[in-house]
């Protein structure tokens, strides 16, 4: 039976695994055809990622916490988590899950702070222009796809590799993409519950396309370079490009569907897109 580090290792990993099967089936069906070389790390960034999320986006100020004490919160967390990146154990779970994750895949304060800095712009922007958007997407969703290429490249390699210009742009701009279909998606939500609007686009017409058109752009950029990736993530990163490309097709194609109601993609929709993973395919739009 395992002891010491090793247990604890474990039931850290098992803690994230928990948080990210409760929060997202769609990013659970991608995980899954991960290889088991990083499927476990993904799941560790995407848990801190989900943990801080929830303090900025409700439940934290269900629990009866001031905005104030939230941003006090988001501000422990964030120091606890560059603290055990370079002592290499937290008491908490989660960010020791992280820090496991952190340390061998070389990923450092510089992706780590512009997240928690787009976190903490939750408590105080309700209304972004593009300046505050384009910030806000590369601190909480575009250094999130850098921490994921840290991880492709280096868990397991004999010696540091750096990402090349190609794959950190194609990372960057998988998700920013991501994002904004998120944003395209809760437009209702987020003004009705949370009071913020990321876009601009609450009218929908030319704003939306626009940035619909942005999306698609993106998409293809990473799309390019998916195949450069080592084989045991292609799979994955294919399933979840073409999952976002499917929601921003049904955005485009009904222009109030992401006003009131929640677009998603249905499960037969994503099984065939796995099965196309499954046989080797690049995500639509690959150079081959």
């Amino acid at each position: 039976m395992s002891t010491g580090l090793e247990l604890y290792d474990r039931a850290a990993q098992a803690a994230a695994g928990t948080v990210i099967t409760a929060y997202s089936t769609s990013f659970s069906l991608a995980a899954r055809l991960l290889g088991t070389r990083v499927r476990p790390h993904v799941r560790n960034v995407y848990a801190l990622v989900r943990i801080a999320d929830e303090v900025v986006d409700g439940p934290a100020a269900e629990a009866g916490l001031a905005p104030e004490t939230l941003r006090r919160v988001l501000d422990e967390l964030e120091a606890e988590t560059l603290t055990a990146i370079t002592r290499g154990f937290s008491t908490n779970l989660i960010v020791h899950a992280f820090c496991r994750t952190a340390r061998e895949a070389g990923i450092d304060s510089s992706l780590v702070r512009p997240f928690f800095a787009s976190m903490r712009t939750d408590l105080s922007v309700a209304a972004h222009d593009a300046r505050s958007h384009d910030s806000y997407v590369y601190g909480s969703a575009e250094v999130v796809g850098l921490m994921c290429l840290q991880i492709f490249l280096n868990i397991g390699a004999s010696s540091p590799v750096t990402p090349s210009a190609e794959l950190r742009d194609g990372a960057r701009r998988l998700g920013a993409a991501f994002q904004d279909v998120n944003f395209l998606r809760d437009l209702s939500h987020d003004a009705t519950a949370l009071g913020r609007d990321y876009l601009g686009v609450r009218a929908g017409g030319a704003a939306r396309t626009e940035v619909l058109d942005r999306v698609d752009a993106d998409l293809a950029a990473a799309a390019a370079v998916v195949l450069q990736l080592p084989s045991d993530c292609r799979r994955a990163v294919t399933v979840a490009h073409d999952l976002f490309a499917a929601l921003a097709q049904r955005l485009r194609a009904d222009d109030g569907i992401g006003q009131d109601l929640r677009v998603r993609v249905p499960d037969p929709v994503k099984a065939t897109l796995a099965a196309r993973a499954m046989l080797g395919f690049g995500p639509r739009g690959a150079r081959t």
